[in-house]
């Protein structure tokens, strides 16, 4: 019964039951009715040509893509963005946001500096469970573009290589890595039915050989339910996770809705070498995050690659790939956030927009921009923040912040704010002191909250 059996599945063994147990009963307050997607857009996604275009300055400093008014009175974004130009006052841009990163190092970000050198969503995994204790779902979930198209082959490059380390769990181990429908490894494997599917059919079956494990339950004194357990069980294994992957069980007007493979030919992208990874699947990701959250995760990391924008195939022009990759976002992005609003989800759902890294403020040689760190795109969305404005503003040329500072400590803060009772964190005591401390070092942008 190893697919059957939920202490082989995705960490929810005893411990971790207990663990979800004793959070609920004593830190009833620790943990808010949210959940966060992170939009990681690696490679460096240029800053000036998302939402700060700078067209007064000289032109070899101004966005390539020209500009589009917002709704918001006086603020532009980059000319690729005219859908989130148009939800600009349901947005949060922060211009005076600064990765410190150079180069493609993923985790300095998406850890918010903290001391367990480990990924915000495995720490929120750390904190709140491995799996969502109703659904079975997993609470940490990576979605890459091969979660959408399986088949998908992409040539190998340093980005492919640095990708684990987007989501790392550091020092608090491989139980709180985030699950990975795409790309194996013990969870996976132990979702996948490893019993033929007639005898899966038989309910009968599949229960009987959960008779040990439901003994063992009932003495160690965790459930009250033996029978709710098994239930529980079954419905995880025969499609209560594995039914929200599948996106063909999806409305057909909202896939629609989401579709971005008809934007751009990714083949078109991927023969140069910095886009080797570039797919036009961003906006079926994005609702697969939705469903994802639907299902019970709270901490999703959608990974889009290609951003590099050192001058794509050396290319004296222009970087030839922000326009349809750009286009891409805003189409994903706008869509994703339109259909939360449908659903009523739009406070429970804070979406995160941004990458390692920015670009240079000057055009180089080539027609673009190399690796930078002084300034970095970041947009919010929802969550119960404070939205309609930009954050911070940045120097004539964008290259420095003109005012407060913030990074990527002051972006654990936000996002920490958001899923979680920080007072409450400092003191929980089931919590390891390091995990507690993070209470203590996050604070949001003051803006947001």
């Amino acid at each position: 019964m190893q697919a059957g059996s939920l202490s082989m599945f995705a960490g929810m063994n005893l411990p971790n039951l207990m663990q979800i147990k004793a959070l609920a009963k004593n830190h009833p307050n620790l943990v808010k009715d949210k959940a966060v997607v992170l939009l990681f857009l690696q490679g460096g996604p240029p800053h000036i040509e998302f939402f700060d275009p700078k067209m007064t300055a000289p032109s070899e400093f101004r966005s390539i893509t020209g500009e589009v008014k917002t709704s918001l009175p006086g603020i532009t974004f980059g000319g690729t963005f005219p859908k989130l130009a148009k939800m600009a006052h349901k947005l949060a841009v922060v211009r005076s946001y600064a990765s410190g990163n150079g180069g493609h190092t993923y985790l300095s970000v998406s850890s918010g500096g903290n001391d367990l050198n480990a990924s915000m969503s495995s720490v929120y995994s750390r904190i709140v469970g491995t799996n969502n204790p109703s659904t079975g779902m997993p609470s940490n979930v990576l979605l890459l573009p091969e979660a959408v198209q399986p088949e998908l082959k992409l040539r190998r490059n340093f980005e492919t290589g640095a990708l684990p380390t987007l989501t790392s769990p550091g020092s608090l181990g491989p139980s709180f890595e985030a699950f990975n429908p795409a790309g194996g490894g013990p969870l996976k494997q132990d979702m996948e039915l490893s019993l033929a599917s007639t005898r899966f059919q038989d309910r009968k079956a599949l229960l009987g050989g959960m008779d040990k494990l439901r003994r063992d339950l009932d003495s160690s004194g965790v459930l009250d339910s033996a029978d709710e357990f098994q239930q529980q069980a079954f419905n995880v294994i025969t499609g209560g996770v594995a039914g929200a992957f599948d996106l063909s069980r999806e409305d057909p007007e909202t896939l629609e809705l989401y579709d971005t493979r008809h934007l751009f030919d990714a083949r078109d992208l991927q023969r140069w070498y910095d886009m080797s990874r570039a797919t036009n699947l961003l906006g079926h990701q994005m609702l697969m995050a939705r469903r994802m959250v639907e299902a019970g995760a709270g901490f999703v990391t959608v990974s889009d690659c290609g951003w590099d924008y050192h001058a794509n195939n050396n290319s004296p022009k222009n970087m030839a790939g922000i326009y349809p990759m750009g286009h891409q976002v805003d189409h994903a992005v706008s869509a994703f956030l339109t259909d939360l609003e449908r659903r009523g989800l739009s406070e429970k759902v804070l979406l995160v927009v941004t990458g390692e890294m920015g670009r240079t403020p000057r055009i180089n040689k080539n027609g673009g921009r190399d690796h930078y760190g002084n300034l970095t795109s970041l947009l919010l969305a929802g969550g119960g923040l404070k939205m309609g404005q930009v954050v911070g503003e940045s120097d004539k040329t964008a290259s420095l912040p003109a005012t407060r500072k913030y990074g990527p400590t002051d972006l654990l803060g936000t996002i920490f704010h958001t899923l979680f009772d920080l007072g409450e964190l400092r003191i929980a005591q089931h919590l390891p002191k390091d995990v507690q401390e993070i209470g203590n070092i996050a604070r949001p942008i003051p803006e947001l909250v």
